[in-house]
């Protein structure tokens, strides 16, 4: 990947000048999204608009749909569930940015990307294109989803495909759907060569960890090898390499009394065993099990995505958003997993066991990684520094992401408010040291600041 550009000066407050875009914009949008064009004769009902001019409603629903297909899916742990969600979001982002003005495709910011297709003069209608590559794009990422989330993929498609052909003319119609197709295509075949394409088929290849003390061992109840030893090798996007932005050393290892590790260790042991209702509770609210949930990327998609609604954003806002938090929540899996094998930290479980109680088993399951930084805290902290770039710092919001799971709403005065609850349950679950909790949240913001001023504009902002 070419280097980044000079990052673009971000505002103090982003979402006032969103707001104020909406305020005037958003009422036309979805009028001349869905109103006006069921009211127009199919021949005449499309008139070129940019994609600014459209609500967000196709992207919202694929993406709440990609959240269904990722819980569904064999083999899709937190690595390989966020790199699913960025190839969304940039196939999303290609697909419709012709019609986003003051934007760049991708095809100048990553020489690899190669036969996407051009946009020229044609008119096209940007809400079918992003249908068809989403469509597209998820299929290809997510072929081990369940039957369920399968049929309804091919149902929401199918609804917005039936709308299109009744709206326009057929002759923007095919070529819409052509183009979002054709970029699908081209994205999927460029993700190929990324280094984890099919990592649901291989979450735990061969490898021997390090051994000695303060190394990680497998933990209990499944004592499972190590997921994705070699994930932090895989290519990035708005950052060089899984190198970059590292979280810093944690205390040295050591089982002295008075020892900053040994502290650390007794902070989770003592915390787990006089956790209180609440905390339990935000334990397990961001515990998002893979299989059970979206995976922790998940979350920060479901989060971006009630933001988006809550905003009416346009299909241009949705679009960069999507991009923007999906490279974000991938660059620091990528970045946190290379970490994770260089520093290959024992688990709390490991030390407690040795050192205070043989029988002590944490709150929530031990996942099978070593421990430091923590992954949770690090996507975290990278898509709330992304969301908080582009709506704001004093951003409050209501999380709603478990409500089926029979989980209350939390609400939240920031996204990075969040970041760090979501951070903090880690410790509260007893799966990490509170030194992979803080210096991941810091890691994982410096991703997300450098997805933000990836330079997808070509404008300062």
């Amino acid at each position: 990947m070419e280097p980044s550009q000079p990052a673009p000066e971000l505002p103090e407050d982003p979402a006032w000048s969103r707001r104020d875009f909406i305020g005037g914009l958003a009422g036309a949008a979805v009028g001349l999204a869905v109103g006006e064009l069921s009211a127009a004769p199919a021949a005449a009902a499309h008139r070129p608009r940019g994609a600014d001019r459209f609500s967000a409603e196709v992207p919202t629903a694929w993406f709440d749909l990609s959240l269904r297909l990722v819980q569904s899916a064999t083999g899709f742990s937190p690595p390989v569930a966020s790199r699913a969600f960025a190839y969304s979001g940039l196939a999303l982002y290609e697909a419709v940015e012709p019609g986003m003005r003051g934007f760049r495709s991708l095809a100048r910011l990553f020489p690899g990307l190669r036969g996407l297709p051009w946009a020229g003069r044609d008119t096209y209608d940007w809400p079918t294109v992003a249908n068809a590559a989403l469509a597209s794009i998820l299929k290809s990422l997510v072929p081990t989803a369940g039957g369920e989330a399968l049929a309804a993929t091919a149902a929401l498609d199918a609804r917005f495909d039936a709308r299109s052909r009744r709206m326009l003319s057929p002759a923007v119609y095919h070529r819409s759907t052509k183009r979002g197709r054709d970029v699908a295509a081209a994205v999927f075949a460029w993700s190929q060569g990324d280094g984890g394409h099919e990592g649901y088929l291989r979450n735990f290849p061969p490898y021997s960890p390090p051994v000695g003390p303060g190394l990680w061992v497998p933990t209990p109840p499944g004592f499972l090898s190590a997921l994705q030893p070699y994930w932090g090798r895989n290519r990035c996007f708005a950052i060089p390499d899984g190198t970059a932005h590292p979280p810093g050393d944690h205390p040295p290892y050591s089982v002295e009394a008075g020892s900053a590790f040994r502290r650390e260790a007794r902070e989770v042991y003592d915390t787990v065993n006089s956790l209180t209702s609440e905390q339990a509770t935000i334990a397990r609210f961001w515990s998002d099990d893979p299989g059970e949930t979206a995976t922790p990327p998940g979350h920060s998609v479901s989060i971006t995505t009630q933001v988006l609604r809550r905003e009416r954003s346009s299909l241009a806002e949705a679009a960069e958003t999507y991009a923007r938090v999906g490279m974000a929540v991938s660059d620091a899996f990528v970045a946190c997993w290379y970490q994770k094998y260089l520093y290959n930290l024992l688990r709390p479980v490991t030390y407690v066991n040795a050192e205070f109680d043989p029988d002590w088993l944490p709150l929530l399951v031990t996942p099978p990684f070593p421990e430091y930084p923590s992954g949770h805290s690090v996507q975290s902290g990278a898509a709330a520094q992304a969301l908080t770039d582009l709506f704001g710092r004093r951003y409050e919001f209501v999380d709603r992401t478990h409500e089926a799971r029979g989980f209350a709403p939390r609400r939240f005065g920031s996204f990075f408010e969040a970041a760090d609850e979501a951070a903090i349950s880690r410790l509260y679950g007893g799966i990490h040291f509170r030194a992979a909790i803080v210096n991941g949240v810091a890691q994982g913001k410096r991703i997300g600041r450098a997805a933000s001023r990836f330079p997808l504009r070509e404008h300062k902002y």
